[in-house]
């Protein structure tokens, strides 16, 4: 939701099918541009979805790693990140989330929440917004280039946010 708060774009993000339940959490969800998708398997659905969405012009966030983290770590990302761009060769943006995984672990149901009118926590958070990566150019490197690629820049955007964060003391 802190990435919707930032840009004056509709921007559209794929969810997990089992968000949209209770149904007052999915209407929630949904109103934010959340589209659920189903992540057993190869992830065709989301797949499918996100190229659907881009045609209609449409700004979407990807999560390449295709989860939350375990560790506060950037993990490594999906391959299907390599398939999206070579249907559908648009601009990427990396952005970086400092402080996300502490605000809420995937384990926790509620976030922690550091108002920044408060003195800060180990719940603060901040966000990092990188230059556009050329969709086009990325799409014909191989697959280990164009991952590689991706993780250097979100690495970079994530060391930034992180620098920006409110730390306690």
């Amino acid at each position: 939701m802190i990435l919707g708060c930032i840009t004056h774009r509709h921007i559209c993000f794929l969810a997990r099918k089992t968000l949209f339940h209770p149904p007052w959490f999915g209407w929630l969800i949904r109103s934010l541009n959340a589209f659920p998708v189903d992540q057993e398997g190869v992830a065709k659905e989301g797949i499918r979805t996100v190229l659907q969405l881009l045609e209609k012009g449409k700004a979407v966030v990807v999560f390449p790693e295709g989860t939350r983290t375990e560790d506060g770590k950037l993990a490594p990302l999906k391959p299907g990140v390599q398939l999206l761009l070579k249907r559908a060769p648009v601009a990427v943006v990396p952005v970086g989330i400092a402080g996300a995984f502490e605000a809420m672990p995937y384990w926790e149901k509620v976030p922690k929440l550091c108002p920044i009118w408060l003195p800060a926590t180990r719940s603060g958070m901040a966000m990092s917004v990188g230059e556009p990566l050329d969709g086009g150019r990325l799409a014909e490197l191989s697959r280990e280039q164009l991952l590689a690629e991706l993780t250097t820049a979100l690495q970079k955007v994530q060391r930034r946010a992180e620098k920006l964060r409110r730390k306690p003391g």
